[in-house]
């Protein structure tokens, strides 16, 4: 049941954090949304409810989610669940790509969550309870061209998820990772500004609703792990199994951005 539960969201000022911040509070939940624009927090907060919190929080800065958790902690007593949802993708060619451009993407997508988890799981630890609930991708799983660095950081994440929630077993902390494919979103205004992906791949884009839905129903139930759309879970077990002859086979396709 997710009535009453404190929720941390990060990258809630847009996308699937604002949606699921949204989701969460008709459902009953307490969401807490964080962001790096206030502005758009502070729209989405109050549409949600007066009372509804609202932090100006960048996950590269460990002082500000310090901070953060503490006022939360200090308003309500507790954090439930962290939804560790903000990061960014930008589709480029590895030659095309500066070192420095990896290493932002990795700051965000990576040791973001890095950062949120170690200021929220002590408190999960001392109360011998909590979920950690990590937006991954299906590009953690399975690489395409032009999306070297994205895929890099969500393999960390999905690494990160999963070794995690072995450690936590026996602490009663859920760890969960939610694994969408492409979703329709502004996610692609900054990964493919030029449009030639979501022209490509547009079919096959999911609404944010469903992967909302997805989100929530693994809080509610602690399910380890959620590919979504469900039936490309199969796509990447066949190309666990046989990676060169999923490349012959859909290479070209996969590599539409």
């Amino acid at each position: 049941m997710l009535k009453g539960k404190v929720v941390l969201i990060t990258g809630a000022s847009s996308g699937i954090g604002a949606l699921a911040a949204s989701e969460l509070a008709r459902h009953g939940a307490v969401p807490v949304l964080t962001g790096r624009n206030l502005e758009k927090l502070k729209k989405h907060a109050e549409a949600i409810s007066a009372d509804c919190l609202y932090y100006k929080m960048d996950v590269a800065n460990r002082d500000e989610i310090r901070q953060v958790v503490e006022q939360v902690l200090n308003k309500h007593g507790v954090i439930d669940i962290l939804l560790n949802n903000a990061g960014y993708g930008e589709f480029r060619r590895f030659e095309e790509m500066p070192v420095e451009d990896f290493q932002a993407m990795m700051d965000t997508n990576y040791m973001g969550i890095v950062r949120c988890t170690k200021e929220v799981l002590p408190h999960m630890l001392k109360r011998g309870s909590g979920h950690i609930v990590n937006i991954a991708s299906m590009a953690g799983k399975i690489g395409s061209a032009k999306s070297v660095s994205y895929t890099a950081t969500k393999h960390a994440v999905l690494g990160f998820t999963n070794a995690l929630r072995m450690e936590m077993a026996q602490q009663g902390i859920k760890v969960s990772a939610i694994n969408p494919g492409p979703i329709d979103t502004e996610f692609f205004s900054i990964a493919d500004p030029a449009g030639n992906y979501v022209k490509n791949v547009g079919w096959l884009m999911m609404k944010p609703e469903y992967v909302v839905k997805g989100i929530l129903r693994v809080m509610d139930t602690g399910k380890a792990e959620l590919d979504l759309p469900r039936k490309a879970g199969f796509a990447i077990k066949l190309y666990q199994l046989f990676p060169r002859t999923v490349d012959r086979l859909f290479g070209k396709w996969m590599n539409q951005k």
